[in-house]
C-alpha cells in the first residue's frame, strides 16, 4: 500500500475504509459484530491505515466498534472521528458545534475509540448559528491539550475553508466525490491545493454505483439510504448506466475490477487525495487496496472525464434536507 500525505504532515494509506456502512445506511449487516472487527483488524493486515467513523454512527456503536478493533494495534494507524450533531434520545435532530458540545463530545470519542488522542477530527457539518472561527478556535485548544491531533472539515465551502483555516490550520476536508460527484472540482479542490490540505473522498465509489454491483434491477432492503437518494430512484439509475458501462469496460481491458477503475481515477487527481471507500468484506478492501497498483494513462483519464461530462448524471446525490446542509 502506497503512503499518501494530508495537510500538516498526515501521513496515511493511500487508500483508508469509511466504517459507517458497518453500522448503519446500508440495510442489515450481514456479518456479526465480531465478522466487522476481523474486517477492521484484516485491513491493516492489508496495508489500510487510516479509518473514519463518527458519534453520529449509529449513534455512537461504530465509534465503539473501531475503537475495539483498532486498540491491539492503535499505533499503526489513523483513526478519524467527527462531531457536530445534536444527538438526543439517540436520534440526531440537527447540529450543534457549540465549544461546549465540541469539547463534550471529544471526551466521548476518546473513550468509545479506547484511545487517547483524537488523530483528524472533522465538524461534519458547518453549523451556521457558530462562527467557523469558534469551532476552529476549539479543535485549536483540543489540539494544544493533547486530546486531538489535526483539525478537518466536512462538506464546506471554500470560503469556510479559508476562515477556518486561518484561524486553526486544516489538515483534511471531507466531501462527497467520485467520477459522478463532482462539485468539488470547480473551487473546493483549487482552494485545497493553495493552502496545503488534504482531500478526503467519501462515496468514492458511488455508494456501491460504479461498481457495477448495482443496476435497475436492484431492490435496497429496509434501511438502506440509498431508497431515498434521488440519484438511485430507478429512471436515473437506468440514465446513469452508461458510465458504469463504460467504467467496466475499461476495467476489462486493464484486467481490472470497475471500482479498482473508480478509485484509481480519484488517486490520479492529486497526490494528496485519500478516498475512503466502506465496505463490510476483507475481499473487498483487497480489491480496493489493489487499485493503487491500476495505472491510467492521460488519455484513459481524459476519455473518463469527457464521458463523465457528455453523458451527465442524473439525479441529486442528496435529498432535499440533506442538500441543504453542505457546500456552507
Amino acid at each position: 500500500m502506497h503512503i499518501r500525505t494530508l495537510g500538516q504532515g498526515l501521513e496515511v494509506s493511500a487508500i483508508g475504509l469509511g466504517a459507517m456502512g458497518m453500522s448503519q445506511s446500508y440495510g442489515p449487516n450481514p456479518g456479526s459484530r465480531d465478522d466487522m472487527i476481523a474486517v477492521l483488524r484484516s485491513a491493516v493486515e492489508h496495508g489500510v491505515t487510516f479509518f473514519d467513523t463518527a458519534e453520529v454512527y449509529g449513534p455512537y456503536v461504530n465509534e465503539e466498534l473501531v475503537g475495539e478493533a483498532l486498540e491491539p494495534i492503535r499505533d499503526q494507524v489513523v483513526i478519524a472521528t467527527k462531531f457536530g450533531w445534536d444527538i438526543q434520545n439517540d436520534q440526531s435532530v440537527g447540529l450543534n458545534s457549540r465549544p461546549e458540545q465540541i469539547r463534550r463530545v471529544a471526551d466521548e470519542s476518546l473513550t468509545r475509540l479506547r484511545t487517547d488522542v483524537i488523530d483528524l477530527f472533522y465538524q461534519h457539518r458547518v453549523d451556521p448559528d457558530v462562527p467557523i472561527e469558534d469551532v476552529a478556535g476549539t479543535v485549536g485548544e483540543l489540539i494544544a491539550e493533547g486530546k486531538v491531533r489535526h483539525f478537518g472539515l466536512s462538506e464546506a465551502s471554500a470560503a469556510t475553508i479559508r476562515r477556518a483555516h486561518a484561524v486553526q490550520p486544516v489538515t483534511a476536508l471531507q466531501s462527497e466525490y467520485s467520477l459522478w460527484t463532482r462539485d468539488p472540482e470547480a473551487e473546493v479542490l483549487p482552494t485545497l491545493a493553495e493552502l496545503g490540505i488534504g482531500f478526503v473522498p467519501f462515496s468514492p465509489l458511488g455508494k456501491g454505483f460504479l461498481t457495477g454491483t448495482v443496476d435497475t434491477r436492484t431492490t435496497f432492503a429496509e434501511g438502506d439510504v440509498r431508497a431515498s437518494i434521488p440519484r438511485f430512484s430507478e429512471k436515473n439509475r437506468a440514465a446513469n448506466q452508461a458510465l458504469v458501462d463504460h467504467v467496466a469496460q475499461l476495467a476489462t481491458a486493464k484486467d481490472a475490477t470497475a471500482g479498482q477503475i473508480a478509485l484509481a481515477w480519484l488517486l490520479a487527481q492529486q497526490p494528496w487525495i485519500v478516498p475512503i471507500p466502506g465496505t463490510r468484506r476483507t475481499a473487498r478492501i483487497q480489491e480496493n487496496a489493489g487499485a493503487t497498483g491500476v495505472p491510467l494513462s492521460a488519455d484513459e483519464i481524459a476519455d473518463l472525464d469527457t464521458l463523465a461530462r457528455r453523458v451527465g448524471v442524473h439525479g441529486d446525490r442528496y435529498n432535499e434536507f440533506h442538500l441543504g446542509l453542505v457546500g456552507r
